[in-house]
């Protein structure tokens, strides 16, 4: 799946699959600004910022569950999320602190840091990459993702995929050639 925010007409929080197919609101009430956006994948939540309410909030992926994580002054002008363990990483973008946030306890707002500059912020570890099953978009016998000449999104399962081709090109018939 695919998650991401938009804060145009409607500011939601959706989700798709990699192929864009299978769009899905799953936060669309009580949401203003909603701009960073991190996943726990062992326990399938969402969690986002919404700069506009000045808040950090959590629902699980069919966007049930939803609850506040912290709210107010303390996390104002937050960009750039990640989650690791029991926290919450993010940037303040009026100072540039680094801070950590308590995910099940979102009053334990700490400040690790400063980075000039920083306007996301990523965590790389082992632990947070999950294993990867086979899929339909493994390379073919002949170097071509899914048996796709261009592209090769994961559709509805991991069984599942679509060819897309790249600017310039239209699929062909097949479903798997770019022409």
């Amino acid at each position: 799946k695919l998650f991401f925010t938009d804060y145009g007409n409607a500011a939601k929080v959706e989700r798709c699959d990699m192929d864009g197919m299978n769009r899905t609101w799953i936060v669309d009430s009580k949401i203003e600004q909603p701009t960073a956006l991190a996943l726990d994948l062992v326990n399938k939540y969402v969690y986002w910022v919404d700069i506009y309410l000045d808040s950090v909030e959590v629902v699980d992926y069919q966007g049930r569950k939803r609850h506040t994580i912290s709210k107010g002054r303390q996390i104002r002008h937050l960009c750039g999320l990640a989650v690791f363990e029991n926290y919450l990483y993010t940037v303040n973008s009026d100072n540039l602190n680094i801070l950590q946030i308590n995910r099940y306890n979102g009053t334990d707002v700490q400040s690790l840091g400063r980075l000039d500059n920083a306007k996301e912020i990523r965590v790389y570890q082992k632990r947070t990459q999950t294993a990867v099953r086979s899929h339909a978009c493994e390379v073919d016998p002949y170097g071509m993702p899914g048996g796709c000449s261009h592209i090769c999104l994961l559709s509805s399962s991991y069984k599942a995929r679509t060819c897309r081709c790249r600017t310039g090109f239209i699929l062909g018939s097949d479903g798997r050639s770019c022409k």
